[in-house]
């Protein structure tokens, strides 16, 4: 009877051990849970900034509009006969 039980305890802690540092056991599983949770995040920036793009693409595609904002807001170029304005923060001066 005591070679039974020594045998079922000794199988007992074989399967702990497999369960909590073998391959596939709980350090692997928590690992690789860390590493699908960091791709998640990055997909969803992912997807943000392209669904950003495709509306950019759209607009581009659909008017004029989109086309002078971006000739406007990124090269600073202006239409024939329209006036460039800039205004400026007002500055702070500190005297010491």
């Amino acid at each position: 009877m005591r070679l039974f039980q020594f045998t079922l305890l000794c199988l007992a802690l074989f399967i702990q051990y497999r369960f909590w540092f073998g391959h596939n056991g709980a350090n692997d599983y928590n690992r690789l849970k860390t590493a699908v949770e960091l791709h998640e995040q990055t997909n969803d920036k992912l997807i943000k900034r392209n669904k950003v793009l495709k509306a950019d693409i759209d607009d581009l595609k659909l008017g004029q509009e989109g086309v002078e904002e971006r000739a406007r807001n990124e090269l600073g170029m202006i239409k024939p006969g329209e006036t460039f304005i800039r205004v400026l923060p007002a500055q702070t001066h500190y005297d010491n």
